[in-house]
Formats: structure tokens, sequence, C-alpha cells
């Protein structure tokens, strides 16, 4: 939910009066609503039955906190009527190290060339601090390999950019 609030987590807190303890559950309630609202994609990756990792993704309307981020905006970049944005990811902690983020990826750049492709951006971390924090944006190993190339840094990830068509 971080990048898709048009505003900070304070002001989410006055808007809804949620306790910050509250937020967790909070969150859910909203991600529910927007996904009923067709104002979230996302991808999840199967194993069998067992869900083991996905990918949020969605174009450049479903993530307006980026447009927020103090290094995004010293950019300036023009504005592709299609930007798409890969935010996110997520795999079990079981299923690490298989290739399980590439293939939500992959599936991820599927659905938005069906979609009518455009440019999609990525933020992975460069930073070595952050832990597993920083595999909640993929490497930028990973978007390389799949044909995305570095635009500029921005603090501590990359801006990475790819035409779909």
């Amino acid at each position: 939910m971080y990048y898709q609030r048009s505003h900070s987590w304070e002001q989410e807190i006055k808007k809804y009066g949620v306790r910050k303890s509250g937020l967790p559950s909070h969150n859910k309630k909203r991600k529910k609503e927007l996904v009923s609202q067709g104002r979230s994609h996302g991808i999840i990756v199967y194993s069998g039955s067992q869900p083991v990792g996905w990918c949020s993704y969605g174009p450049k309307e479903e993530a307006p906190a980026i447009d927020r981020g103090r290094f995004y905006r010293k950019l300036g970049l023009s504005d592709d009527d299609r930007l798409w944005r890969v935010t996110c990811f997520f795999v079990d902690k079981d299923f690490r190290k298989r290739g399980v983020a590439a293939v939500a990826l992959r599936a991820a750049i599927d659905s938005i060339r069906r979609k009518g492709g455009g440019t999609v951006e990525a933020y992975p971390r460069t930073s070595k601090h952050g832990g597993s924090v920083s595999l909640w944006f993929g490497t930028a190993d990973m978007f390389q390999r799949e044909g995305f190339k570095p635009v500029a840094p921005l603090g501590e990830s990359v801006l990475m950019r790819k035409a779909i068509s």
C-alpha cells in the first residue's frame, strides 16, 4: 500500500482515523477496495496450488507516492502516456533463490504488453544495506536480464526502464 497512497501514512492515519498499530489491517482493507475497483494490479506465482510469491505493478496512477519522492522529482522526467511501474515483490522464504521473482516480473511484463504496453519503470535497491527489505524491490541484475536499462540513481535505488510494445 505504501506506493498506492496519494499521501503519507501520517496523513492516512488522520484521514481514516486509524492508529499506527492498526495500519496493517487498514492496509488490507484499502488494498481490497482498490482491487475491487480495478485500481491495483499484481501477479501471484504458485507452486502447485500454493502461492509462493507476488509482484505488484500498475499504471503510473496506481503508485502516486513515487512522484512525491525527492530523488524522483529532481529527475524532471517527461511523462509517458503509458507509464507502468513495478513497485514490489514478495517471495516465500522457502522459495527464495529459485527464480520466483523473475517469473513474476516476466508475467507482469506480459500483462503490460497485453494491456497495450508502454514504458515500464522499476526501482531496485543498489545499497548493500537494508537486508531483506531491499529484496522487496527486486534486484538490478534481475531487471537487466529482462532488458531494463539504468536511467538514473535514486538515493539507495536506481531507476530502470524498459519499453514494452
